[in-house]
């Protein structure tokens, strides 16, 4: 199958790396000598591009010139989908909204990722950390007087996984139906979504919470403890079971108190007794703990950065090696990949006379459009 992607930044692109991951042909359309913006963000983004875009096609294409919409209108007749992270109307602009698009090809399934979807701010401009703030997202994240944004662009790359399990039931309704369809989904409804336990929780306690590192979390022990070589550990111990285990691990006298013996004893007694904890787990160095509380089934994590990730064994094996600009980068991959055709992250417009061929296209046809900047 082929998809076109018309992204930038993070929500097309992702969607578009989610399908090609799963096999799909992508060919990502980009402006000419401009491309997608992610190409040239720079210090802590300049890793976007190349980890969004690898084992793509990529074709510059002006659609807003009349020969540049004539090649788009043939690319669409040879393809499945269409993802469109654009801002809303964009695609309109050009003459190429849905209701064009499904008329030169009525089996296509159109993905619109935009900030707001179909309602009264379905028009707002917006992006992530925006967006983040106006669904309590930053809020809920921060502490009560400094909301903050999530440390990765997980609205962007939420949208984009709603949009492919969008994009993927339009296709097994299109094996009944013959038809595709619109698959519309917006940032703001993505957010809202994933804080939809805090909107619960409010009307059940029919009270304000305070941000969830400030109200705290259910369980007794879930905390961040200092290790004897001055690592952090994060220790989850939630069941009742759990702390029977964990205290024999770490052979604690205090396992039978009645003041710990259930979770919401141990919830309510945390003022004694993760100081406790955190004297004990300091006679330790983080390689003991890792093979205490792996051999006893104790849920942990040592803090990490998330380039420490690169070094991690199992971590390291769920990346690929991909070239970016004859540089080589490992990457993880999405957790659902199906095959790799490609590790190559494409320089801007590498294939477009390629595809401009398969289109039926010849030398002198594609100069031309060269020459006018179409291409």
């Amino acid at each position: 199958m082929r998809a076109l992607e018309i992204g930038h930044i993070v929500a097309g692109p992702t969607a578009g790396l989610i399908l090609s991951s799963l096999g799909f042909e992508l060919i990502k359309i980009e402006k000419p000598n401009e491309g997608d913006i992610s190409r040239r963000l720079p210090g802590s983004s300049s890793g976007t591009f190349p980890y969004l875009n690898w084992g793509k096609k990529s074709v510059t294409l002006d659609i807003f010139k009349d020969e540049g919409k004539a090649v788009f209108k043939k690319l669409l007749m040879t393809s499945d989908v269409l993802i469109d992270n654009l801002a809303r109307g964009t695609l309109d602009k050009a003459g190429l909204g849905y209701e064009e698009i499904k008329k030169i090809n009525p089996k296509i399934i159109y993905a619109s990722i935009k900030a707001y979807g179909y309602g009264i701010y379905e028009n707002r401009k917006s992006l992530d950390y925006p967006i983040e703030v106006h669904s309590g997202l930053a809020y809920m994240t921060g502490l009560k007087d400094r909301p903050l944004r999530l440390g990765a662009s997980i609205v962007d790359i939420g949208a984009a996984m709603f949009a492919v399990i969008g994009i993927l039931q339009k296709l097994l309704e299109r094996e009944e139906t013959g038809v595709g369809g619109i698959v519309d989904v917006g940032l703001f409804e993505t957010s809202m979504f994933f804080v939809g336990q805090h909107i619960s929780t409010y009307q059940v306690l029919g009270r304000p919470i305070l941000p969830i590192n400030e109200e705290g979390f259910a369980w007794g022990i879930y905390d961040f403890f200092e290790t004897k070589d001055n690592k952090k550990i994060f220790v989850a111990v939630t069941t009742d079971k759990q702390w029977i285990d964990f205290c024999k691990s770490l052979n604690l006298n205090i396992c039978n108190d009645e003041k710990f013996r259930r979770n919401e004893d141990r919830y309510r007694n945390r003022s004694f007794l993760i100081p406790c904890l955190q004297n004990e787990i300091k006679k330790y160095n983080s390689d003991e703990l890792i093979n205490i509380f792996d051999k006893n089934n104790i849920g942990y994590s040592i803090l990490n950065k998330p380039w420490d990730l690169l070094h991690d064994p199992h971590a390291s094996a769920k990346m690929i090696k991909i070239i970016f600009n004859d540089k080589e980068l490992k990457v993880p991959t999405p957790p659902l990949i199906k095959e790799i055709k490609s590790n190559i992250v494409p320089s801007l417009g590498e294939d477009t006379y390629k595809i401009l061929n398969e289109l039926g296209y010849n030398d002198e046809e594609i100069k031309k459009l060269k020459e006018n900047g179409v291409i």
